[in-house]
């Protein structure tokens, strides 16, 4: 999709669930599966988009590394000391050459003081949809975790200054992910976990839609939706 804003890709998501029921012919509740921003996205067509008509019969949404309260990242992008330098270092694994967050409406979206974030805390979430949040951390502080920023998350601390975490996964800190009355669910499940010892990168956050202990609990939570 060009650079088009949140509420723009909300839209189009509205009309794909519309596409895909009436070729299917199911009316029934769905469960929808998001990664990163497209979370966002999700919940702002449920929340803001569709909270008080209650069209879009959803059971379940699943993010998986949502920066549900704006990215950190997207306010360090614009940082006058430090932005470049975290710029240089994701080109071309996070955002492409020649990179500029002012001109990518979904950066300038993803703000945690932006518009879009803000209407989505004023909707808040619906009590008719269950909350499933996914999200990594790497708690052995294994540099290989998301050797770009030496295994560490960038955050903000109480007084609103950058810090840098173990509590995320390389781009999105759970302080991002985090939603009133609904817990995280982190992994892998303790620091000593073989799976996370044996490959650390395939827990950051650009790989997991395709770790198989992420898909694993996704397809627990697809199929046993009130566990």
């Amino acid at each position: 999709m060009d650079n088009t804003d949140i509420a723009k890709r909300a839209t189009a998501l509205k009309a794909y669930i519309r596409v895909m029921r009436d070729e299917s012919g199911y009316t029934g509740p769905v469960d929808i599966v998001s990664h990163s921003v497209g979370t966002c996205i999700t919940r702002y067509l449920l929340e803001v988009m569709d909270g008080a008509a209650r069209k879009e019969n959803v059971r379940q949404l699943i993010g998986l590394g949502p920066p549900n309260n704006g990215s950190v990242l997207a306010e360090l992008f614009h940082d006058p000391l430090k932005g470049k330098d975290i710029i240089n270092r994701l080109t071309g694994i996070f955002v492409p050459q020649g990179f500029d967050p002012s001109m990518d409406l979904i950066v300038q979206d993803v703000r945690p003081a932006s518009p879009a974030m803000q209407k989505l805390r004023v909707a808040g979430t619906r009590e008719d949809i269950t909350y499933r949040i996914i999200v990594t951390a790497n708690p052995e502080g294994m540099p290989d975790f998301f050797p770009l920023f030496e295994g560490k998350t960038w955050d903000t601390n109480s007084n609103g200054d950058w810090q840098e975490t173990w509590e995320g996964d390389g781009i999105v800190p759970h302080s991002e992910s985090r939603l009133p009355g609904i817990s995280l669910d982190i992994l892998p499940l303790g620091k000593d976990d073989a799976d996370l010892l044996l490959r650390p990168d395939q827990y950051c956050h650009i790989n997991l839609p395709k770790n198989p202990v992420i898909i694993d609990r996704i397809m627990h939570y697809l199929t046993t939706p009130l566990s």
